[in-house]
């Protein structure tokens, strides 16, 4: 029930996700999923969380924690240290809330997005998995996914490269959002998105989208209008 994405481009990353946890006939829930830490200098961190929503509490306040350390989360040298240190704390999470007894047979699974900026390096992207290990973005692939994928990666494959102007990028993000709203009823408003800037260590071009905003569903108007004047122009295919 989440659908997350985060691209990386040369100008920076972008950050996109739906906050739906339950969907059920009498209760749906919604709970933030984008979460970032950052010092404004040497550190800027963005975590986006798909799966058991105990598990994303839990994982959140422990990364809180660990950057008031001296040795936490803004001691890390590369955002790859990053990523090995969240997948560890996702790891020994998981491991003890399946220790106990009356939690056997439950699925404490969580899969994350971690993206952003340590001092001396580019802007970097991962998606870390439950049992702790992770793959980076790449040139062919710059874009991750966690969640209802598959409906909202086709405008994705087609335009997103890193190449692809952040505002053009963010425009992708949000109508890969919209295409799993309208094909799934567990991916749904209000919406959190982040655009950040390489080397500016700003965290705070963020947005969310409620049901009711016009520029959204502008766009989605729009972008929906297209497809079918496009669907009407194409020549005929003669059986």
């Amino acid at each position: 029930m989440t659908y997350c994405l985060a691209i990386k481009l040369n100008s920076g990353l972008v950050f996109a996700g739906d906050t739906r946890t339950n969907a059920g006939v009498d209760r749906v829930a919604s709970y933030r999923k984008l979460f970032t830490f950052g010092n404004g200098k040497t550190h800027s961190l963005a975590v986006m969380c798909s799966g058991n929503l105990a598990t994303t509490q839990a994982l959140v306040e422990m990364l809180g924690r660990s950057c008031q350390q001296q040795d936490g989360l803004f001691s890390d040298v590369s955002l790859f240290d990053t990523a090995r240190r969240v997948g560890n704390i996702l790891v020994d999470l998981i491991a003890e809330a399946q220790s106990r007894p009356a939690n056997q047979g439950i699925d404490f699974g969580c899969n994350l997005i971690l993206g952003g900026q340590v001092a001396g390096e580019e802007p970097r992207l991962f998606h870390i998995y439950p049992q702790g290990n992770f793959i980076e973005t790449s040139v062919e692939t710059p874009f991750m996914q966690i969640g209802e994928e598959k409906y909202g990666k086709p405008i994705l494959d087609r335009i997103i490269t890193p190449e692809t102007p952040i505002d053009r990028a963010l425009i992708c993000a949000l109508l890969s959002l919209d295409s799993t709203m309208k094909s799934n009823l567990t991916v749904d408003m209000p919406l959190d998105v982040l655009v950040y800037h390489r080397d500016t260590f700003d965290l705070d071009h963020t947005r969310r989208i409620e049901r009711e905003d016009q520029d959204f569903n502008d766009m989605r108007r729009y972008w929906g209008d297209g497809l079918r004047r496009l669907i009407d122009g194409v020549a005929a295919f003669n059986i």
